[in-house]
Parts: structure tokens; sequence; C-alpha cells
């Protein structure tokens, strides 16, 4: 395209950062956000569903519900380096139409086998879709003011899809079969596809030197390896060769990733955003968050299940005032970073989280609904206030052509951060929770051995059991689980306060530049991209 003519296309593109065409662009981007959060929970209560239907072996069960994560979680740097080189819009819309595809695939897989391609390729979606929305959102919004009223409706939206979607696929569940899960993704693909090409501004980094596909290649290596070692940890599998050798193996590859970044001219990720205390401070409490948020909702739900003895359904209703909670602080999020700045907000937001984890530890083997109420508020808007001012310290801290590079570390953090909640907390739970039915009176030791596993297994070896053995071994069960609930929820609010410690070093204040021209101030401006 000659000079001219891009010249002459340029004014028929709608400007990223002007006119009330921004708000628009959000709403795009809050939508397929959504699509991606919903998909992440939506098939965990059409497991006994797609059980019954498909007949997986156990370890076909496991790859068709960690298949997402797992793929999604390693390729985040993958794409949303690419997209800083060949276009974050583009990025974005592939993943659009990769999402819609692999949902079709999914609704109507015929075999175990066919359903874990189908939600690999679901990850490699999301991996297109995740740090896209979120660097789009610095390009789009370069005012901080506004960037970070935008980051906390993301924000909020992230926290409601994946609260809604056991919901959801628990209405789907009732009505139709397992499939429709994943169908329901296709028809709002179908519409943002054009939406988004229509209005979503295109913008790449710099573009300066090639990109690395070797060390592209090295990083979503060492993150599956990471992740995979973590989640097997998180299930017990603690010294199983294949815990230990992903773990090694993929801690060496992201060791040769950093190096490989450090001696390159033009790195895949600046490693140098690092040493600034506002962006390392930032992943590092966004790992701590997440560490917090999911290990507790896990053993919560496991809690309002198999302890109170609630319905799936009833579970997730009681869950839904921590995500109104998490929504309010979302969309208070910009007043309240620009009245405290993100030290004091970060911080706070981690000790009321703390805070919400001890009145948590009334919790008992009796129902004590207006406990949980408050305990669940209190932790869904302290988590989220934390979220919230370490994503928008994190983005903002980042160089505008390297806004895809900075939201894929935080995405990862967030992963990882997830997985390593799964781990340490379950494993702090087991360890409280195993000797308590080590030794029942009248539980012979095999028994004994099995129901020490998990709480549900108990229950099943007790109901084999029956009679007073099994009424025994049921009540020291529940009683030893709600021991391990309290000393898991003492540990999380150690951790949490360490993040409050930790939150000390980001700015005191919410620096706001005078962008001129949609360009923040002291910032390299992008270079745009028009499209034929």
């Amino acid at each position: 395209m000659s000079g001219t003519t891009a010249a002459a296309a340029r004014p028929r593109r709608r400007a990223a950062g002007t006119g009330a065409n921004r708000w628009v662009v959000l709403t795009v981007l809050c939508t397929s956000l959504l699509l991606v959060a919903v998909d992440a929970t939506v098939l965990h209560v059409a497991v006994p569903a797609v059980t019954k239907d498909l007949r997986p072996g156990a370890i076909e069960l496991l790859w068709i519900v960690d298949s997402y994560p797992l793929v999604c979680a390693s390729l985040l740097i993958l794409f949303g380096t690419l997209g800083d080189r060949v276009g974050r819009r583009r990025i974005l819309l592939l993943g659009y139409a990769l999402f819609g595809v692999a949902s079709a695939l999914a609704a109507f897989a015929p075999t175990p086998q066919v359903l874990i391609f189908a939600r690999a390729l679901l990850g490699v979606g999301g991996a297109m879709i995740m740090p896209a929305t979120l660097s789009l959102l610095r390009q789009v919004f370069p005012d901080r003011r506004e960037r970070a009223l935008a980051i906390g409706v993301w924000s909020a939206v992230a926290a409601v899809g994946a609260a809604i979607g056991p919901l959801l696929g628990g209405f789907l569940l009732e009505h139709f079969w397992w499939g429709s899960v994943f169908l329901v993704n296709i028809p709002l693909m179908l519409v943002s596809l054009p939406v988004g090409r229509l209005l979503l501004p295109e913008s790449t980094g710099d573009g300066n030197g090639p990109w690395d596909v070797v060390g592209a290649m090295l990083a979503a290596a060492g993150l599956f390896g990471v992740v995979l070692g973590v989640k097997r940890f998180g299930d017990g599998e603690v010294l199983s060769l294949l815990t230990v050798v992903p773990l090694v193996a993929g801690t060496a590859l992201l060791v040769v990733f950093v190096r490989r970044q450090r001696r390159r001219a033009h790195p895949l990720v600046d490693l140098s955003m690092f040493a600034h205390p506002a962006f390392s401070t930032s992943v590092g409490c966004i790992v701590l968050a997440m560490l917090a948020l999911v290990g507790l909702e896990l053993i919560a739900a496991q809690y309002l299940q198999l302890v109170l003895e609630l319905s799936p359904l009833r579970t997730g209703l009681r869950l839904l005032p921590l995500t109104f909670a998490a929504m309010a602080a979302g969309l208070a999020g910009a007043r309240m970073l620009r009245r405290f700045g993100p030290r004091r907000m970060v911080s706070a937001g981690f000790c009321l989280t703390a805070g919400a984890v001890v009145v948590l530890t009334g919790m008992g083997a009796q129902d004590r609904p207006v406990l949980l109420l408050c305990g669940f508020v209190l932790l869904g808007f302290g988590l989220e206030t934390t979220l919230f001012g370490a994503y928008e310290s994190m983005l903002s801290e980042a160089p505008p052509e390297q806004a895809g590079g900075a939201a894929a570390i935080g995405e990862t953090s967030y992963q990882l951060g997830a997985g390593m909640g799964i781990a340490l907390l379950g494993t702090v739970m087991n360890a409280a929770y195993a000797p308590g039915v080590a030794h029942v009176p009248g539980v012979p030791a095999p028994a004994s051995k099995a129901a020490s596993h998990s709480l549900g297994e108990a229950y099943g070896v007790a109901a084999q059991l029956g009679g007073s053995a099994g009424e025994a071994l049921r009540r020291a069960a529940r009683d030893s689980f709600v021991h391990g609930l309290h000393v898991t929820l003492l540990v999380s609010a150690g951790l949490l306060l360490l993040g409050a410690v930790m939150a000390l070093r980001l700015p005191r204040s919410m620096h706001c530049e005078t962008a001129p021209a949609g360009v923040p101030a002291q910032r390299k401006p992008e270079k745009p991209r028009v499209s034929a």
C-alpha cells in the first residue's frame, strides 16, 4: 500500500483513544473475556454426564478437565508477544474463530480423545484471546484514569464469568445434553467476529528485530511442564515421576528462556520490566491473590457440598455473594485507586481478605449462613481490590509496545497462582485432615487409609462399612475436614498478610500522564497499522 493510500485510509479508521467508541470497544473485549472465563469452569458440573456418555478412563477424564487450562497457560506468552508483532486485533479475531470451531467440535465429540483435542484447541483460542483483550485496553485507553475504570470493568467481568460457569452448566444440564455447555459459545463468537473486525483498532509494538520463535517455543514448553507439575502436585501425586520430571524440565526450560532473552538485542519479552518495583511487585501480588482465591474457593465448595450437604446449584448460589462483592470492587476500583493509590489499595485489599479468611474459621459442622455471607462478601471485595490494583499497576508500568507481553505475563501469573493455590492449600488441607481418620475405633486399617484421601472417599467407605463403624468414620471424617479447613484458612491468612507487606513496594500514588493524541507521555508511540 502506498503512503498516499495509507494516509487516506487512516481517517476512516476510528482512533483508538478518542470518542465514545472506546467504550464500545470495551464492551466487545469484555464479551470475549466472559466467554473464556465461563469456559474455564463450565465443564466442572458436566463431568459426571461426560463420564456416563463417553466412558473415559481415569487418565482421559483428567485430561478432559485439565487440557484447557494447561494449554491456555502454556501459550499466553507466545500469543501475547506474537500479537505485539503481527497485530493484537488479528490474534484476537483468530482466537474468536478457533474458539468457535473448537466449541462445536467439543459439543459433538464422539470419543474422549476427540473431546481432549477439542479442549486443547479451546485452550489455544483462550491463549489468543486473554492477553489480546488486556493489551488492547492498554492501547484504547491511554489515559490512566479511564484505563483504571476499564480494567475495573474487565476484572469484574472475569469474576462474573468464573462464577456463572457452574451455574450455567447446571442449568443447561437440567434441560439439554452435556455438549450444550460448549454450544453456547458459538452464537456469541459468530457475533464477536464481525463486530470485532469492524470496531476494534489494530496495533503492534515497535517491530524492531525478528520475532524470537525459539524463545516462544521455550516459554511454551517450560510453562507447560511447570503448570503440569504443579497441577499433579495438587492432585496428591507428589513424588510421581510424572510430577517431578515435568516440573524440573519445565523449570530448566524457563531458565534457558530467561538467559536467552537477556542476551538478545530484541528479546521476545523485555525482562527489564521486572527491574521496576511496581511491575515485579504487581506480578507477585497477582500470584499470591490467585493462590488464596482458587484454593479457598475449591475448599469452600467441598465444605458446602460434603459437610453441609448442599446441592451443586445451592452451593453455587451460596458462592454468589463472593462474585457480587468482586463485581462491586472492580467497578469501584478506579475511584479507590485515585483516592488511595496502588500501595494502600493493594495492601488494604490483602488485609481485608486475610480478615475475611479469619472470619470464615467460624465455619463448623453446622450451617451458619450469616457468617458465610459476611465472610464471602469480605473475601470477594478484598481479593478483587487486590487483583484490580495489581493488574492496573502492572499494565500501566509496561511500555505500550510491550503491552501484549506484559498482559501475557500477568495472565500467566494468574494461572500459575491458581495452580499453586490448589497444590499448596490442598496439601495443607490433606496433611491436617488425614490424621483424624487414621485410627477410628472399629474401622479396619485399609478402610482408614482409603478414607484419608478425601472427605468424598471417606463417605464412600463409610457407606460400604455401614453400621456403627460406618457412622463413626463418617463423623470423624467430617470433623477432621472442618479441622483441616481451619488450618488451611489460617495458612491462607498468613500468605495474604505476606502479600500486604509485599504491596508496600508499590507506588504511593497513582501517577497520571497527560497524553496528547492518545499517546502516553514519556512513552514511545505504538506503530499504527491499517488493515486492508
